[in-house]
Protein backbone atom coordinates (compact mmCIF):
# COMPACT_ATOMS: atom_id res chain seq x y z
CA UNK A 1 0.00 0.00 0.00
CA UNK A 2 2.56 2.46 0.73
CA UNK A 3 4.39 2.08 -2.57
CA UNK A 4 1.29 2.52 -4.49
CA UNK A 5 0.31 5.80 -2.22
CA UNK A 6 4.25 7.22 -3.13
CA UNK A 7 3.73 6.50 -6.66
CA UNK A 8 0.21 8.35 -6.82
CA UNK A 9 1.87 11.44 -4.23
CA UNK A 10 5.30 11.00 -6.99
CA UNK A 11 2.72 11.44 -9.60
CA UNK A 12 0.35 14.38 -8.39
CA UNK A 13 3.80 16.20 -7.45
CA UNK A 14 5.51 16.20 -10.68
CA UNK A 15 2.09 17.15 -12.55
CA UNK A 16 1.59 20.04 -10.15
CA UNK A 17 5.30 21.35 -10.91
CA UNK A 18 4.72 20.61 -14.65
CA UNK A 19 1.63 22.51 -14.60
CA UNK A 20 3.27 25.35 -12.20
CA UNK A 21 6.13 25.89 -14.76
CA UNK A 22 3.59 26.33 -17.76
CA UNK A 23 1.42 28.63 -16.01
CA UNK A 24 4.61 30.94 -15.19
CA UNK A 25 6.23 30.54 -18.92
CA UNK A 26 5.60 33.70 -20.94
CA UNK A 27 2.66 33.81 -22.96
CA UNK A 28 2.56 35.40 -26.91
CA UNK A 29 1.40 38.26 -26.90
CA UNK A 30 0.34 40.06 -30.00
CA UNK A 31 0.56 43.97 -30.97
CA UNK A 32 -1.35 44.99 -34.18
CA UNK A 33 -1.98 48.73 -35.87
CA UNK A 34 -3.27 49.74 -38.65
CA UNK A 35 -4.02 52.83 -40.89
CA UNK A 36 -5.72 54.03 -43.80
CA UNK A 37 -3.95 56.21 -45.54
CA UNK A 38 -5.83 58.39 -48.87
CA UNK A 39 -3.21 57.06 -51.64
CA UNK A 40 -2.42 53.77 -53.53
CA UNK A 41 -1.00 50.70 -52.34
CA UNK A 42 2.60 51.43 -54.46
CA UNK A 43 3.14 54.95 -53.39
CA UNK A 44 2.67 53.52 -49.63
CA UNK A 45 4.98 50.31 -49.71
CA UNK A 46 7.82 52.49 -51.70
CA UNK A 47 7.95 54.27 -48.38
CA UNK A 48 8.27 51.40 -45.75
CA UNK A 49 9.56 48.22 -47.99
CA UNK A 50 13.01 49.22 -47.33
CA UNK A 51 14.37 47.20 -44.86
CA UNK A 52 16.98 49.96 -44.68
CA UNK A 53 14.82 52.51 -44.30
CA UNK A 54 12.81 52.57 -41.04
CA UNK A 55 14.57 55.65 -40.10
CA UNK A 56 13.43 57.07 -42.72
CA UNK A 57 9.26 57.08 -41.93
CA UNK A 58 9.51 56.09 -38.11
CA UNK A 59 10.09 59.38 -36.02
CA UNK A 60 11.65 57.45 -33.15
CA UNK A 61 14.92 56.06 -35.45
CA UNK A 62 17.70 58.22 -35.86
CA UNK A 63 19.04 55.82 -38.52
CA UNK A 64 19.00 52.19 -39.78
CA UNK A 65 22.48 50.29 -41.67
CA UNK A 66 22.97 47.28 -43.10
CA UNK A 67 25.44 45.37 -41.14
CA UNK A 68 25.07 41.50 -42.85
CA UNK A 69 23.62 40.33 -46.30
CA UNK A 70 21.72 42.58 -48.49
CA UNK A 71 18.96 45.06 -48.13
CA UNK A 72 15.67 43.21 -48.85
CA UNK A 73 17.31 40.11 -48.90
CA UNK A 74 16.01 37.45 -46.80
CA UNK A 75 18.81 37.27 -44.03
CA UNK A 76 19.97 40.86 -44.17
CA UNK A 77 20.77 42.27 -40.55
CA UNK A 78 20.22 45.99 -39.44
CA UNK A 79 21.39 48.08 -36.76
CA UNK A 80 18.44 50.52 -35.62
CA UNK A 81 19.85 53.47 -33.50
CA UNK A 82 17.02 54.98 -31.81
CA UNK A 83 17.34 59.20 -31.48
CA UNK A 84 17.80 58.40 -28.24
CA UNK A 85 21.01 56.63 -29.01
CA UNK A 86 20.01 52.91 -28.28
CA UNK A 87 20.91 50.54 -30.95
CA UNK A 88 19.60 47.08 -31.55
CA UNK A 89 19.75 44.49 -34.54
CA UNK A 90 16.90 43.01 -36.41
CA UNK A 91 16.79 40.44 -39.38
CA UNK A 92 15.19 40.15 -42.23
CA UNK A 93 12.77 37.27 -42.98
CA UNK A 94 11.08 37.32 -45.42
CA UNK A 95 10.36 40.17 -48.55
CA UNK A 96 8.13 40.67 -51.00
CA UNK A 97 7.59 43.47 -53.50
CA UNK A 98 4.48 42.13 -55.46
CA UNK A 99 2.55 41.16 -52.18
CA UNK A 100 4.04 44.18 -50.42
CA UNK A 101 4.95 42.31 -47.37
CA UNK A 102 7.60 41.98 -44.98
CA UNK A 103 8.39 40.04 -42.05
CA UNK A 104 11.46 40.49 -39.47
CA UNK A 105 12.58 39.29 -35.86
CA UNK A 106 14.94 41.43 -32.79
CA UNK A 107 18.01 39.40 -33.00
CA UNK A 108 19.60 39.53 -29.61
CA UNK A 109 19.07 41.58 -26.98
CA UNK A 110 17.13 44.78 -27.25
CA UNK A 111 16.23 47.78 -25.01
CA UNK A 112 12.45 46.78 -24.92
CA UNK A 113 11.15 44.60 -22.74
CA UNK A 114 10.12 41.88 -25.16
CA UNK A 115 11.84 38.32 -26.36
CA UNK A 116 10.87 36.04 -29.14
CA UNK A 117 9.98 39.48 -31.27
CA UNK A 118 8.76 38.90 -35.00
CA UNK A 119 6.92 41.27 -36.82
CA UNK A 120 5.28 42.08 -40.18
CA UNK A 121 4.50 45.37 -42.33
CA UNK A 122 1.96 44.68 -44.68
CA UNK A 123 0.08 47.10 -47.51
CA UNK A 124 -2.84 46.14 -49.15
CA UNK A 125 -6.05 47.90 -50.82
CA UNK A 126 -8.77 48.75 -48.48
CA UNK A 127 -12.19 47.75 -48.52
CA UNK A 128 -13.02 51.76 -48.70
CA UNK A 129 -10.72 51.92 -52.02
CA UNK A 130 -7.72 53.74 -49.76
CA UNK A 131 -4.70 51.74 -48.55
CA UNK A 132 -4.42 49.83 -45.75
CA UNK A 133 -1.03 49.73 -44.12
CA UNK A 134 -0.98 47.14 -40.83
CA UNK A 135 2.09 46.67 -38.25
CA UNK A 136 2.40 43.40 -36.44
CA UNK A 137 4.03 41.87 -33.85
CA UNK A 138 4.43 38.62 -31.58
CA UNK A 139 6.98 38.42 -28.73
CA UNK A 140 6.95 37.35 -24.94
CA UNK A 141 7.34 39.87 -21.58
CA UNK A 142 10.56 40.10 -20.79
CA UNK A 143 11.20 38.12 -17.99
CA UNK A 144 12.02 40.44 -15.10
CA UNK A 145 11.30 43.70 -16.99
CA UNK A 146 9.29 45.16 -14.25
CA UNK A 147 6.73 45.72 -16.86
CA UNK A 148 3.03 44.37 -17.02
CA UNK A 149 1.67 42.35 -20.35
CA UNK A 150 -0.84 45.22 -20.86
CA UNK A 151 1.78 48.03 -20.22
CA UNK A 152 4.31 46.06 -22.82
CA UNK A 153 1.51 45.83 -25.27
CA UNK A 154 0.51 49.39 -24.96
CA UNK A 155 4.13 50.52 -25.48
CA UNK A 156 4.69 48.36 -28.90
CA UNK A 157 1.10 49.18 -30.24
CA UNK A 158 2.20 53.17 -29.51
CA UNK A 159 5.35 52.74 -31.53
CA UNK A 160 3.64 51.19 -34.48
CA UNK A 161 0.73 54.11 -34.33
CA UNK A 162 4.09 56.40 -33.97
CA UNK A 163 5.45 55.03 -37.37
CA UNK A 164 1.91 54.55 -38.99
CA UNK A 165 0.62 57.92 -38.78
CA UNK A 166 3.77 59.26 -40.09
CA UNK A 167 3.95 57.56 -42.95
CA UNK A 168 0.31 58.44 -43.43
CA UNK A 169 1.30 62.26 -43.49
CA UNK A 170 3.87 61.34 -45.83
CA UNK A 171 1.98 59.49 -48.33
CA UNK A 172 -0.51 61.76 -48.19
CA UNK A 173 1.10 64.97 -48.99
CA UNK A 174 2.92 62.57 -51.57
Amino acid sequence: MTRGLTAKTALIVGCWLLFSVTAHAAKELLAQQSIEIDAPPKAVWALVKDFNGLHKWHPAFQSDVIKSGKNNKRGAIRTLTLRTGESFDEQLLYWNDEKHYLRYRIVGDSLFPVTDYVATLAVQKSKTGKTKLTWQGKFKNKEGSGKSDEEVLQMINDAYRAGLENVKVLAEKG
